[in-house]
């Protein structure tokens, strides 16, 4: 059956593809009225405008906005149209626009609720603001549209305000008629045909002013030459509308149906501001009696998006807002010009039940963006032939965007062209074949090739004629162009060769294989002569600009290092961007390769090397790749040469360095764009390029290490993962020896402490790393049978390299285990270091210090001299408990000889360096002798002979230092006791001239505390300290009771003197406050001097005071004595002479002594007379105190 045949209506009849609001000619409103579709879509928004706009005929409302959004061929500017004519219910050719409506609306409240609407007389104006506007727009060019229409609608010219403005008072007057009748008259043309020319006609327009207003002349000609009548104001001009619908009976409405606003407004605030004052103004003011219906591309929500500036009233006054999509258009299409007759319908749903596996597999998009696809059933094959469901979808994205890329100027809603001219055009080409064809996409250009630009047109044009001239070119080149063009700016379908094999297909039965190749040599012979280029895999059609540009990128010349450079970048910067390879738990630095080049600094050990098709590697035989992965100790990976990222990153290299050579802001905005988009290529390039890069990887050859792999993974990360895990196994071959690791400083220590309990291992099994420490043990071996000093780092260097690979921690505590086991031992600064010393492990680990540390073997002492040193020990310590093997033995030595040497030397520094105490040269000597045994600590087997070469002297001063450690522990306080007591004591040995016995006691403690050796006699002195005490309190006694009577005597005698001086008191009350406070003082000391020195104190203290009383005394007798006037001598008799006293103290006649006989007094009292008469011969008299 020919498609022709198979349509309801005659797919060549003439149907009106776009719809134009201006278009009112009966034939065309007649089918427009007739064919228009309501769809699902269409049902809910007219639901939706009814329900608003009926609610406003019983109740008033400022919210009369009709918002209609839309892309391009929607179908917007029909529905507009069609309120419109519904609403006003205008005749077309006989019958009412509500009568062509009777069978669309399926619902009867709807079919109800139109009707109760369009009963509402009603007038609509309809028109394009686009079309309708001024030439030159300005903030109130909204306004001036609306104004002009509004009055031409009124009859008024509304082209001319001014004009119109008088013919609006011409007919308030009543005068229309007889204007026009005088006009004529005058003029002899008819004011109607005449008005769009009245500026030439001043005189007779002002003579029908005279005539028929009244005016003079003056005012006429005034009002003909004023400006001021041509201005309008929102304010004025819906005060006129309001009148206007005022004027009419019933409950009136106006409607302003108004197509493309959102397209006239675009973003200037200025305009939007007019549009929504002006509506807000008509909401305001006529409450409901007219409404504002508009048209836009976008949603009010978008449009009203304007930088700086408020609209958010305009969408409370556009309360109504309906939204048309692409199903609706599908819809329309399929019942207008694709509905089937019952036959074709039959047929065609047979024919895809016996096709429909293959046609399934035929329209498979790779990677669509939208739901893009074929058929999903017999009945959607049968609706949509000849034509493919994904067609309706992506011809949408088509025509919106080559409006904005690709159009000459024109609108394309004012074209002659829109999906359904689209539609039927391309169903028109094929109508003679039959049920087996179909429509490619590429037909669809003939529906936008009349409004392209010129310079896209001629690409083509000049495709078709080399074609038609077989110059290079052939017919399915031309038609691949064309689709290249039409996709040029749609995303969702990538233009590769699998994609465009799938919108090329024509026929249900086409070989897909054979087209694909068919197409691939189409695009090689397109891309050949610069009609296009190649962006990956894809494909995008070139304007003469950008084949010019083209082609100097084509010749444009890079570097291949600079691409190997890129590729090194892309694998190690973003694929595989770890500089080491975690295999456990080791990290594995390694070198970098891409061909011969080596990204990053050398670090010696194993290699990754990625070999490009740039390489003179790339072509070597497997025998070489194989031999140098196992020589160089690296992994290969031979991209694969299947996919073309060099030739896509030599591309977009070349791009870059064009547009780096040029001054791009110096050139023309065209040429700008082009380089632009050829960036955003690059750019798209490089991306592309690391995913084919990805895949080279991953379908690349493997060479590991001699090995040839073939590891099937999904990603290049995986892969490498793989290359590296193999490498690391096959290089470090001796890794697995360490199967028990180290984490910290602690577990080292914990090692040297000895208390990992994990350290014994079974013997020969390989555990707890002792395959490893065998392999260390028998290299330092060998070292020390070549007498080679190695040092710690000797050691970290060369297990942490090939083949071994171990950590440095692991390698530490491989050696501590070596320690612990007495194998070897450690030496810095030529002495060995304690497996208990703090810093052992810095010597293992730490950088700075590992070269300094030697590692030696250990050279165990002999079990002769172990056996003697623990004998010795035994019999020096007295203990049985001494270890025997070599680390135990040395540590026990070296404690005990350190012990006792810190002991010796506290001695000497707290002791014997302050106070003289017995035997001070045997401490030193035993201090001495344990420094000279420690001396040799750096050497086990040394520090054993020095002790048992010593041992004598050890076990002679552990003899001598018997005493002095009893002494210190137990006699000391009693020597340091007696020594002092002595001390004080010696001081007033003359106190103990005639005390024989004390004097005796006294030798015998010096003698004991003089002595070498004092330890046996030591236990005498509390005894003899007790005597000496015993002796000293009673001389003390003694001396307290002589101090006493000196103070009573003193006293005495002061009062006497007191008495006889008849004192006044206060000399005498400080004489005894004095004595009092010593006679408290005597009972308190402790001292003999000091009571000795109390004795002279107090004499002295009694002759101050008496010789003060003396000559208080004296005064007042020489007061007493002055004569009377008349016992005064007579003149020339001479003064008596006053008599010479002497004071002796009475303690220097009557010293303190005992008497113990008659002899004693005699002696006593005789001394006492001498020193009286003595006294007297010098004087007259003695006054003793």
């Amino acid at each position: 059956m020919k498609i022709q045949s198979m349509f309801q209506k005659d797919i060549d009849r003439d149907i009106n593809g776009v719809i134009k609001v201006s278009q009112d000619d009966q034939q065309s409103l007649k089918q427009e009225l007739s064919e228009y579709i309501i769809t699902k879509e269409l049902r809910r928004h007219f639901a939706t405008f009814f329900d608003n706009y009926v609610k406003a005929i019983d109740t008033p409302t400022d919210k009369i906005g009709v918002w209609i959004s839309g892309f391009f061929g929607s179908g917007k500017s029909h529905f507009l149209k069609m309120l419109s004519y519904l609403l006003s219910n205008k005749k077309v050719d006989g019958k009412h626009a509500f009568d062509y409506f009777a069978d669309k609306f399926d619902d009867p409240m709807m079919y109800a609720t139109v009707q109760k609407c369009v009963r509402i007389p009603t007038e609509s104006i309809l028109f394009n603001i686009d079309i309708e506007g001024p030439i030159n727009k300005d903030k109130t060019a909204v306004l001036r549209v609306f104004a002009k229409v509004f009055y031409n609608h009124c009859g008024f010219y509304g082209e001319d305000l001014k004009v119109a403005k008088l013919e609006r008072f011409i007919d308030k007057q009543g005068k229309t008629d007889a204007f026009r009748a005088a006009f004529k008259e005058v003029n002899g043309e008819e004011w109607v045909n005449a008005r769009d020319s009245a500026a030439f006609f001043e005189d007779d327009v002002v003579e029908v002013l005279q005539s028929v207003l009244g005016m003079s002349e003056t005012a006429a000609r005034n009002w003909f030459n004023g400006e001021e009548n041509a201005d309008m104001s929102i304010k004025q001009l819906v005060s006129e509308i309001k009148e206007y619908v005022d004027s009419k009976e019933g409950n009136f409405r106006l409607l302003f149906c108004v197509d493309e606003v959102g397209q006239y407004i675009g973003d200037d605030g200025d305009l939007m501001m007019n549009l929504q004052s002006l509506v807000e103004e008509i909401g305001d003011k006529c409450r409901g009696k007219v409404w504002v219906m508009v048209t836009s591309q976008e949603a009010i929500d978008s449009v009203v998006k304007i930088t700086g500036n408020d609209f958010s009233k305009i969408q409370g006054r556009f309360n109504t807002r309906l939204s048309m999509s692409s199903s609706s258009v599908d819809e329309v299409i399929k019942k207008r010009i694709l509905a089937k007759t019952e036959d074709a319908d039959h047929l065609l749903q047979m024919e895809y039940e016996k096709e429909a596996s293959g046609l399934k597999s035929l329209f498979a998009f790779d990677n669509p963006i939208l739901d893009i696809k074929g058929f999903t059933g017999a009945a959607e094959f049968s609706a949509t032939f000849p034509f493919v469901p994904y067609q309706f979808i992506v011809i949408q994205k088509v025509l919106a965007e080559i409006r904005k890329h690709g159009n000459s100027g024109k609108h394309l809603s004012g074209g002659e062209r829109s999906m359904l001219s689209g539609f039927q055009e391309a169903a028109q080409k094929i109508e003679n074949k039959d049920e087996n064809a179909l429509v490619p996409f590429y037909q669809f250009y003939d529906t936008v090739h009349t409004f392209l630009e010129s310079a896209i047109r001629r690409v083509i044009d000049r495709c078709q004629n080399a074609a038609d001239a077989h110059d290079g070119l052939e017919q399915q080149d031309v038609n691949v162009l064309k689709l290249l063009y039409l996709v040029r700016y749609i995303e969702d379908v990538k233009a590769n060769i699998e994609n465009i094999a799938i919108l090329m297909i024509d026929d249900i039965h086409t070989d897909k294989i054979a087209l694909r190749a068919s197409i691939t040599a189409s695009l090689e012979r397109l891309l050949s002569q610069n009609y296009i280029s190649r962006n990956g895999d894809t494909y995008a059609f070139l304007t003469d600009e950008e084949q010019d540009i083209a082609i100097d990128i084509k010749n444009t010349p890079v570097d291949s290092a600079q691409i190997v450079q890129s590729i090194s970048q892309t694998v190690y910067g973003e694929i595989y961007p770890a500089k080491k390879y975690k295999y456990g738990k080791y990290d594995f630095a390694y070198d970098q390769y891409v061909d011969g080049t080596l990204k990053g600094a050398s670090t010696g050990g194993m290699r990754l090397r990625i070999v490009t098709v740039a390489s003179d590697y790339y072509g070597a035989p497997n025998e070489r790749l194989i031999m140098d992965s196992r020589v160089n100790n690296e992994a290969i990976v031979v991209l694969s040469a299947d996919t073309s990222y060099f030739d896509e990153l030599e591309q977009a290299m070349k791009i870059r360095k064009y547009v780096k050579q040029r001054n791009v802001s110096q050139m023309p905005d065209s040429i700008q764009r082009i380089i632009r988009d050829r960036n955003d290529e690059a750019r798209k390039l490089e991306s592309h390029a690391r995913s084919l890069i990805e895949k080279a990887i991953v379908e690349g050859k493997l060479y590991v290490h001699g090995e040839v792999l073939d590891p099937k993974c999904s990603s290049a990360k995986d892969k490498l993962d793989e290359a590296m895990k193999n490498l690391v196994e096959s290089v470090y071959s001796k890794l697995n020896m360490v199967n028990r690791f180290a984490e910290s400083d602690a577990d080292i220590l914990s090692i040297l402490n000895e208390a990992d309990d994990g350290q014994i291992a079974s013997v020969g099994t390989g555990k707890n790393n002792e395959d490893a420490l065998n392999e260390i043990s028998q290299w330092l071996e060998l070292q020390n049978q070549k007498m080679l000093s190695t040092s710690m780092g000797d050691v970290q260097r060369r297990y942490q390299a090939i083949p071994y690979g171990w950590k440095e921690i692991d390698i530490a505590a491989l050696i501590a285990r070596l320690i612990v086991q007495q194998k070897i031992q450690i030496n810095y600064g030529g002495a060995v270091v304690g497996k208990e010393e703090r810093r052992l492990v810095d010597f293992l680990r730490k950088k700075t210090e590992i070269d300094k540390a030697i590692v030696v073997r250990r050279i165990a002492p002999s079990e002769e001299l172990i056996r003697k040193s623990v004998n010795f020990l035994r019999n020096y310590l007295g203990a049985m408990d001494i270890p025997s093997d070599e680390d135990g033995l040395i540590r026990f030595v070296l404690n005990t000889f350190e012990t006792k040497q810190s002991h010796y030397q506290k001695l000497l520094d707290e002791f014997y360096s302050k106070e003289r105490y017995p035997e001070k040269e045997t401490v030193t000597a035993a201090r001495d002798l344990m420094n000279d045994v420690l001396s040799q600590r750096k050497d086990n087997v040394a520090l054993l002979k020095r002790m048992v070469q010593r041992q004598d002297d050890l076990r002679d001063s552990a003899e001598d230092m018997e005493g002095v450690e009893m002494f210190f522990k137990a006699q000391r306080t009693v020597f340091d006791d007696a020594r002092k007591r002595l001390a004080g004591i010696l001081k007033e040995r003359d106190y103990f001239a005639a005390d024989a016995d004390t004097l005796n006691v006294i030798s015998t403690m010096s003698t004991i505390l003089a002595m070498q050796k004092p330890y046996s006699r030591i236990g005498e002195l509390p005894e003899l300290v007790r005597k000496v005490k015993t002796a000293y309190d009673s001389l003390l006694d003694m001396k307290r009771e002589e101090v006493a009577e000196n103070i009573r005597q003193c006293m005495q005698d002061v009062h006497q003197l007191a008495t006889e001086a008849r004192d006044d008191g206060v000399l005498l009350r400080q004489a005894d406050d004095y004595f009092v406070g010593k006679r408290e003082a005597a009972k308190n000391a402790s001292s003999l001097t000091d009571l000795d020195a109390m004795i002279t104190q107090l004499l002295n203290y009694k002759d101050t005071i008496c010789r003060r009383m003396e000559v208080m005394s004296a005064s007042r007798q020489q007061e007493a004595q002055k004569p009377t006037p008349a016992a005064t001598a007579k003149p020339g008799t001479p003064a008596p002479k006053p008599p010479k006293i002497i004071t002796v103290r009475r303690y220097d006649l009557c010293s303190v002594k005992r008497l113990q006989s008659k002899e004693d007094i005699d002696k006593y009292v005789e001394a006492i007379r001498e020193k009286l008469m003595k006294a007297l011969e010098s004087c007259d008299g003695v006054q003793i105190n």
